[in-house]
C-alpha cells in the first residue's frame, strides 16, 4: 500500500485539485495500477495506492504522468510529496484489519 500526501499552498487548493482529478484516469490506465484513489483534507490530499508489484510502482514513478503532474504542481505545492510505502499488519477481523 502506498499513501501519498500533497500539501498545496492555501491559495493554491483548488488548483491542485484540478490538476490531481486531471490526472486519476491516466494513472488509472497505467500497466499495474490496482487502486490510486484521492482523499482530501482540510489543507492536504492524499493518494491512497496499490500496485501489482514494486516494478509498476517504479515504472508509474518514472513515467511520464508523474512527470506531467511535477511540473503542474511546480508553486503550488508546498513542498515534495511526502510518499509512504507501508506493509500491511493485519490483525482482528480479517474484512476490517486490512485494505
Amino acid at each position: 500500500m502506498i499513501v501519498a500526501t500533497i500539501v498545496p499552498k492555501p491559495d493554491q487548493f483548488d488548483a491542485v485539485e484540478e490538476v490531481l482529478t486531471r490526472l486519476i484516469p491516466r494513472v488509472h490506465a497505467e500497466d499495474g495500477c490496482e487502486l490510486y484513489a484521492l482523499h482530501k483534507g482540510k489543507d492536504r490530499f492524499v493518494f491512497i495506492e496499490r500496485w501489482r508489484d514494486m516494478a509498476a510502482l517504479g515504472t508509474h514513478g518514472s513515467g511520464p504522468n508523474i512527470k506531467a503532474l511535477n511540473e503542474e504542481l511546480k508553486g503550488k505545492v508546498s513542498g515534495p510529496p511526502d510518499v509512504q510505502i507501508l506493509e500491511a499488519v493485519p490483525a482482528g477481523d480479517p474484512e476490517k484489519g486490512a485494505v
